[in-house]
This record gives structure tokens, C-alpha cells and sequence, in this order.
């Protein structure tokens, strides 16, 4: 008898649909690796591309496509509701949920000029919520010079983003920051033509525009924020030796933006910085701090580097991202820079100490107790890079996610997407699935190391479930960390999972961590026992948890 119900059935159980085609009676859409997923919503689409971001592309998907994509998905979302768009940039950007914030400036440059009056109102009020620093302003400036001119809006924008600073906050900003994308702060101060709200701020502003510094006249002014200008202006018009230029950071508080790049090269400069350097710039400089002799084994300002990384609280506060430490690690250890001929010996402590504060830069987690599968896709598509950081693939960043939720379940264990015994609907690839030899006990490192050098074979998102079932596992959640292009499988990871439940009673779930800003999911939008979330975000380890619970 030919079993018809094999090919179309209502009731999963009696029928398996290979993943190069729809499930009948779904809503499912192609992906770009020629299988078929759900396709992500507007609103879940501006959420993965405020974390994610496009820089890059993916495997299937070059950087252009991709970037108009999710633009077209924002544009929706402006058109729905605006001021709701310009809400949710605010909370991902405040929140440093997100490895970078130029989505967020991207997307807040979209509301302004597409948005209805209320939404460009909000997007514009809103932008020294999200553009923070000078270089965020330039971004933005950048960004939104596609979507409108400098009308009044703009430029009262601008201008409330410079007189909103106090003289010392504003100060920092000018020298910090000086240029960015081919915009300076004296283009964007004859631009927007602030008022200046003290005479402080109005012999900065003076400063800045004017093409000869002498010109400025900040000397008949006192106060901090402009003693501050005046040594950063000494450095770079005196030939000061290093210790003297030691003594004016210290002083003025000055940093590594400010100094001449001759003075970079002494230690005794690079000690004076260390003082005060915020984490985030702290971490961007562990390189160069050992470079220079620093750091070293044993050295007091080792020791300070390790008691700074240390501080979960003031990581989470400077919004240093997990995945911002995670590149530094894997740069720091390696001993070499990615772009460049520099070179060091890396130092086992500061090494450790940014292990921990990978783990420290994420909020508390509570465990929950339930019987957890952790399934990672090592595919060649999971080898794009995390946002641009070079060094730093989305495979080896996957991984050391799902490290923070096996450090507060107890009740974990590790698989990976290989090749191995399941045909797959690609000629003379096959699919597979692994378990893993890895613990939350391990560095770091060495964990991305042995997790980028796994075969990877079809892409099999079922495989989870197929393997539990097949093995006897009891599984509570199943959680895989993947790019949604998955193409290989006879059956899709919504039946699989449903045949799961049916044959073992446990009412398992499954959380899809998706690692790519593309618009697809493999989760069920109809299921209410799967939920889809973005990868990379900072918040996915407690949302992983909160939806086990």
C-alpha cells in the first residue's frame, strides 16, 4: 500500500516534511539557503537588526541586500507606529544590549526622516539619548543625510545635543571626538548655529570653529573644562617629554584621543592614562598597555587591570557588551592584532580576568533547574563575523553565549551540528549531530578554539529532537543557536519537536537563538512552546531563562 499520509497529512505525527519544502497548511517562505522557515516579522526584524546589525552580510546574503532588507522592515515599522520604532532604538541603546549602537543611530535616522511629525518629533528629541559621544553624533549625521536635509528640525536638534552639555562633559566631547565619516564638530557647529547657554560653552564653540586655535581667546576664561583644552592643546603644540606629558593627563584628565601619537609609544604615558580610563576604552588598550611594558607579569597595573575587569556592576553600567570582551579575549590571547605587525606576550591574568568579565558584563541569572540541550550550529554559514569585529565569527561568538546559560543550569549539555550519519538533500553532504566536551569551566578561548575547527556538514535544525528522541534523552528546552538557513533536513524542527513531545510526554520547548539579521526563524510563530531570540544581545541569557521557567 503507498501510505499517502507520508506526503500530506494535518496530524505531524503522521507526516514528515523534508525542509526543502513548506509544511503543508503553514505560512512558511523560502530561505536563503533554499529551505523553508518562517519569516520573521517587521517589529522581530527591527529587533535582530538593532543587535545585529548588517556590516558584513551573512553566508547566503552580501551586505547590501541584506542592509535594504532589514531597512525595508524598519520602514514598516516607522509606517505602524513611529514613536513606538523610536521607544524600542532608546531602550536597546541605553540598555547596551547590542554589541555597537550604529543600528540604533541608523534606524533613529530613518524615524526622523520617514516618520510622520510626531515620530521625526521623537526621533529628533531623542537623539542625545542614543547618540552619546561625538563619534555616535557623526554617525547619525552621517545616516540621516539619507533621508532628509538639515531643515530647522535638525539643526535645533544639533544644537540642543551641544548646549544641553555642561562645559566639562562638553569640553571632553570636542577632544575626545574631533572627527568622524568626513564630519567634524566645526561642521556640524556652522551647521546647526547653537546658542551658547554660558560664556563657557561660547569660547569652546569659539574654539572649535574658529581655523587658528590662538583665535579662540580661551584665556581670559577659568575653569576645568577649558584648563582642559589648553593642556591638550600644549601637547600638541610643545615638544613636552614623556613625563611631562604624564603629569598634564593626570591633571587635566586627559585621554588617549587628546595626545600626539609620538607620546602613545611610552609607558610612563600609558601609566597616567590608565588612572582614569574608562572600561570600555580599557579594554580596547589591553594590547598596548602590555605592548609598551605596563602590563607585565606581576605588575601593579596588571593587578589594577584584573580588579577593574573584575567590577560586573561597573561593566554593566559603562554598557561594555559581552561580545565587545569576548573579541578582546580572543585578540589579547592570540598575541597578535588582527589588522597590523604589533606583537605581545599576553599576561595569564589580565587573560583570566577577561574571561570573568565576559561572564560579569551579563545580568544575574537565575538557573531554572530544567533539563537543557544547547545545540550549536558550527556550519560554514555560522563563519560570517559578529558586527564587523574581525577575528570573531558568529560560530565561535555562539558558543560562548550558550556558555552563560550552561554556567547557571546545571542540568546541561552541549551538541553541535556536524557531519555524520543523516543523508542530506545535498550531494555527498551529509548531517550529523555531536555532543561536546566543553564546560563554562574552560577558558574562553579555548573554547572558540575548538569549536571553529569542527566539520560541519547540512545544515539540520531537527536534529536536537531527532537525537533526543532516538537516544533517550529527556530534554526540557532545546535551545540552538543558529542562522535559520537550515536546508538539509526530511523533516522540519517544528514536526521534530512535536514529535518529541507526543512520544515522550515531556512538554518540551524550544528557544531559537537567532544569529543573523535575516528574516527568517525556525520557530513555529503559532507554537507557543518555542520562542525565537536575537543572538548576541545581552538580555537573551535571562530571556532564555525567564521563558524556561
Amino acid at each position: 500500500m503507498l501510505d499517502f499520509t507520508k506526503h500530506f497529512a494535518i496530524r505531524i505525527r503522521a507526516m514528515l516534511t523534508p525542509q526543502r519544502e513548506p509544511i503543508p497548511g503553514s505560512t512558511q517562505v523560502p530561505n536563503s539557503a533554499g529551505g523553508f522557515a518562517w519569516q520573521l516579522g517587521s517589529w522581530d526584524r527591527l529587533d535582530r537588526f538593532l543587535v545585529l546589525g548588517s556590516e558584513g552580510g551573512t553566508y547566503y546574503v552580501g551586505e547590501r541586500k541584506l542592509t535594504a532588507e532589514n531597512a525595508t522592515a524598519v520602514a514598516e515599522c516607522i509606517a505602524q507606529d513611529g514613536p513606538r520604532v523610536v521607544a524600542r532604538v532608546v531602550e536597546m541603546s541605553e540598555s547596551g544590549r547590542a554589541p555597537r549602537n550604529d543600528p540604533a543611530l541608523f534606524v533613529l535616522a530613518m524615524a526622523a526622516g520617514l516618520g510622520d511629525e510626531a515620530t521625526r518629533a521623537a526621533a529628533l528629541a531623542a537623539l542625545p539619548r542614543v547618540a552619546r559621544t561625538g563619534t555616535h553624533l557623526f554617525h547619525w549625521l552621517q545616516f540621516v543625510g539619507g533621508f532628509r536635509g538639515w531643515g530647522r528640525g535638525v539643526r535645533r536638534a544639533v544644537a540642543a545635543w551641544y548646549t544641553s552639555k555642561e562645559p566639562r562633559d562638553l569640553a571632553y566631547q570636542l577632544l575626545k571626538y574631533p572627527s568622524r565619516d568626513g564630519w567634524s564638530h566645526r561642521d556640524a557647529l556652522r551647521l546647526a548655529h547653537p546658542r551658547p547657554a554660558s560664556p563657557e560653552q561660547r569660547a569652546l564653540f569659539q574654539r572649535t570653529v574658529a581655523k587658528n586655535r590662538e583665535a579662540a581667546a580661551l584665556v581670559p576664561l577659568e575653569g576645568e573644562a577649558l584648563a582642559q583644552v589648553r593642556a591638550a592643546d600644549r601637547l600638541h603644540r610643545e615638544e613636552l617629554s614623556p613625563g611631562q606629558a604624564a603629569e598634564l593627563v593626570r591633571e587635566h584628565r586627559l585621554t588617549r584621543e587628546m595626545l600626539p601619537t609620538a607620546l602613545l609609544n611610552h609607558a610612563v604615558v600609558w601609566e597616567a592614562l590608565l588612572e582614569r580610563m574608562p572600561l570600555t576604552a580599557l579594554v580596547r588598550n589591553l594590547a598596548t598597555l602590555t605592548r609598551v611594558g605596563l602590563v607585565a607579569p606581576g605588575s601593579e597595573a596588571a593587578r589594577t587591570v584584573a580588579e577593574r575587569l573584575a567590577n560586573g556592576p561597573a561593566l554593566q553600567k559603562a554598557r561594555v557588551h559581552p561580545v565587545q570582551v569576548l573579541s578582546a579575549l580572543r585578540t589579547y590571547a592570540s598575541g597578535r592584532g588582527v589588522r597590523g605587525q604589533h606583537t605581545w606576550q599576553p599576561v595569564a591574568q589580565v587573560v583570566d580576568a577577561l574571561d570573568a568579565a565576559f561572564y560579569l558584563s551579563f545580568a544575574s541569572v537565575q538557573p531554572t533547574g530544567r533539563r537543557t540541550m544547547l545545540a550549536l550550529d558550527v556550519s560554514g554559514s555560522m563563519a560570517a563575523m559578529v558586527m564587523g569585529l574581525e577575528g570573531l565569527s558568529c560560530r565561535e561568538g555562539s558558543a560562548a553565549m550558550a556558555l552563560v546559560t550552561a554556567a547557571s543550569e546545571p542540568q546541561h549539555f552541549f551538541t553541535a551540528f556536524t557531519s555524520g550519519s543523516y543523508p542530506s538533500q545535498w550531494q555527498g553532504m551529509t548531517s550529523g549531530l555531536s555532543t561536546l566536551a566543553i564546560s563554562p569551566r574552560q577558558r574562553l578561548d579555548d573554547v572558540v578554539r575548538s569549536i571553529s575547527g569542527m566539520p560541519f556538514g547540512g545544515t539540520d535544525c531537527a536534529l536536537p529532537m531527532l537525537e533526543a528522541l532516538k537516544h533517550g534523552w529527556k530534554v526540557d528546552v532545546f535551545v540552538v543557536y543558529t542562522d535559520n538557513e537550515t536546508w538539509a533536513g526530511t523533516i522540519h524542527p517544528a514536526q521534530a519537536l512535536r514529535q518529541y513531545r507526543e512520544r515522550t510526554g515531556i512538554p518540551a520547548k524550544l528557544v531559537v537563538v537567532g544569529m543573523a539579521s535575516n528574516g527568517f526563524t525556525i520557530a513555529d510563530p503559532n507554537d507557543a512552546g518555542m520562542l525565537d531570540v536575537v543572538g548576541f544581545d545581552a538580555a537573551a541569557p535571562q530571556l532564555i531563562a525567564d521563558f524556561a521557567r
